[in-house]
C-alpha cells in the first residue's frame, strides 16, 4: 500500500503554491496526497499555517488543536507544522503545543521531506502538482516584500524579495499546462517590483511577455499589484495582449495621506489617483480589485470619510476590508497606541462594504444583456458556475448557469449572456461554445 499524507492549507494562495510543492515532492516518491481533507485516513498530516493577522492565527492554532485530538485518539500518527505561523511562533509553540511532532518555517521544504524520510529532489523545481480545479493554477513569480509598511508583518515572516528567474517561471508555466492549465494568476507579495533584486531592473513586464508564449495558457491574472513600481509596459500589455486579462488587483489600503504616511505605504495619495484614473483611461473595461485597512493608529473621522469618497468616486470593482489589528514587532505596534476601538473599527469596516455592496448591485446590473467570454469553474447540484475574465476565482463574481441547451464540460470557454444580477453574483445562459 502507498504510504498516504494528508496537506492542510491555510491562508492565502501562496501558502497554496507552497504546499503544492511540497506534494510535487512527495508524490515523487510514491506517496498519495491529500489535500484539506479534515477527516482523511492518513496516517501522516502536515498543516501550512498563517500568521498574518489574527483571525488567521487564531484558525491555524484551532486546526492544531484538532488535529492534535485526532493525535490522541489514535486516528493519526505523524503530524508536522509549517508555514507562517511557525516561521514567527516557532519556540512558543514548541513549547505551547509540544505534541506536534515538528515545526517548520516558510522555506523549509528540505527538511519536512529529511523529517518524512523523503530525498529533495531538486530536478523537480519547475513542476508542480496542482490542488486546485486543473484548469487555473497560482503561479508564484517571488517571495518576500521589501517594503517596510507598519502594519505588515510579511517582511518579518517571509523575509526581503527574492525573486524567481523568468527560466524557471516560464518552465513551470509551461509545465502547468501540459496538465491542462488555461489560466495562469500569478502572485507574490509585490507584483510590481518582480525582478528588481536579480536583474537590477522591474522585469515583470519581460515575463509577461514570455508567458504569453505558453501554448494552452488563455489567460494570464495579476494579484498584488503595488501602486509605485508598475511599468507603463505592463499597462500597455494588459490592454493590446488578449491573453492578459483586463483584470488587476491593487491593495491600496488607504487613500488619506495623513494615514499612508503612519502606514509607511511610501507613496503619496496622488499616486493611487493617479493610477487608477490611468488604468481606467487606457483600459475602459478594466476590473480593479482593492483591499482597504481601516482603524489604522491616528485615522480621524476625516480621513475616514475622505476613503468613503475616493471609494464612492473609484467604484472599484470588487473590494475587501480589513480592520488593524496590532502586530507584535511591526514599526506600527512600536510606534503607535492602537487607541481606536474595535467598536469604531468595525462600524467603518461595514459602512465601507455597505456602500461597496450598493456599487457592486449598480456595476452587476450594468451587465445584464451583455455577452462575455467565461471559463467553467464547477457544477453545484442543478447548475454550473463560472467566472469571466473580470473575476478571479473564490474572491470575485461568479457567474450562475441555471439552464442550458448545452452540453457543458468542467473547464471549458463558452460565450454567455448575462439575463439576471445581484451584488456578487451573475446569472447568464450559454450562447455559444468557445473552441
Amino acid at each position: 500500500m502507498k504510504k498516504k499524507i494528508t496537506i492542510i492549507s491555510l491562508g492565502c494562495s501562496k501558502n497554496l503554491v507552497d504546499s503544492e510543492n511540497l506534494s510535487t515532492q512527495v508524490q515523487a516518491d510514491g506517496w498519495e496526497v491529500e489535500f484539506d481533507n479534515f477527516i482523511s485516513d492518513s496516517k501522516t498530516v502536515v498543516i501550512n499555517t498563517c500568521g498574518f493577522i489574527h483571525d488567521a492565527k487564531q484558525e491555524s492554532i484551532n486546526t492544531i488543536l484538532s488535529f492534535i485530538d485526532k493525535k490522541k485518539s489514535g486516528k493519526i500518527e505523524n503530524l508536522f507544522v509549517m508555514g507562517c505561523l511557525s516561521e514567527r511562533y516557532k519556540k512558543d509553540l514548541e513549547k505551547e503545543i509540544p505534541e506536534v511532532d515538528s515545526y517548520f518555517g516558510v522555506n523549509h521544504l528540505p527538511d519536512i521531506l529529511k523529517k518524512l524520510k523523503i530525498d529533495y529532489r531538486k530536478e523537480l523545481l519547475g513542476e508542480r502538482k496542482i490542488s486546485t480545479p486543473s484548469h487555473y493554477a497560482y503561479l508564484k513569480i517571488s517571495e518576500g516584500c521589501n517594503r517596510t509598511c507598519s502594519f505588515c508583518a510579511i517582511p518579518l515572516i517571509r523575509g526581503k524579495q527574492i525573486s524567481i528567474p523568468i527560466e524557471i517561471l516560464l518552465k513551470q508555466a509551461q509545465n502547468l499546462a501540459q496538465q491542462g492549465v488555461k489560466e495562469l494568476i500569478l502572485i507574490a507579495q509585490d507584483l510590481s517590483s518582480y525582478g528588481y533584486d536579480l536583474y537590477k531592473e522591474y522585469k515583470l513586464a519581460d515575463l509577461l511577455e514570455e508567458l504569453v508564449k505558453v501554448q494552452g495558457i488563455e489567460w494570464i491574472r495579476l494579484h498584488y499589484i503595488y501602486p509605485t513600481n508598475l511599468q507603463k509596459k505592463v499597462i500597455e500589455l494588459m490592454k493590446n495582449e488578449p491573453k492578459i486579462c483586463k483584470y488587476i488587483d491593487i491593495p491600496i489600503q488607504h487613500i488619506s495621506q495623513n494615514v499612508l504616511k503612519n502606514m509607511r505605504r511610501g507613496h503619496q495619495s496622488s499616486t493611487i489617483r493617479n493610477l487608477i484614473k490611468r488604468f481606467k483611461t487606457e483600459i475602459p473595461e478594466i476590473a480593479i480589485r482593492t483591499t482597504l485597512l481601516v482603524g489604522f493608529p491616528g485615522e480621524e473621522e476625516v480621513d475616514f470619510q475622505e476613503l468613503m469618497q475616493f471609494v464612492s468616486q473609484s467604484k472599484f470593482d470588487r473590494l475587501g476590508v480589513f480592520t488593524y489589528s496590532e502586530e507584535e514587532d511591526t514599526f506600527g505596534a512600536k510606534k503607535f497606541k492602537d487607541t481606536i476601538s474595535q467598536e469604531i473599527k468595525d462600524l467603518r469596516a461595514e459602512k465601507i462594504m455597505q456602500l461597496q455592496q450598493t456599487i457592486s448591485f449598480e456595476l452587476n446590473q450594468a451587465k445584464i444583456g451583455k455577452s462575455f467570454k467565461t471559463i467553467i469553474d464547477r457544477k453545484e447540484n442543478s447548475y454550473f458556475v463560472g467566472r469571466t475574465e473580470f473575476d478571479s476565482p473564490e474572491v470575485d463574481n461568479e457567474i450562475i448557469i441555471e439552464n442550458s441547451d448545452f452540453e457543458i464540460e468542467i473547464g471549458q470557454f463558452y460565450k454567455v449572456e448575462i439575463v439576471r444580477a445581484e451584488e456578487f453574483d451573475l446569472y447568464a445562459k450559454i450562447t455559444e461554445k468557445l473552441l
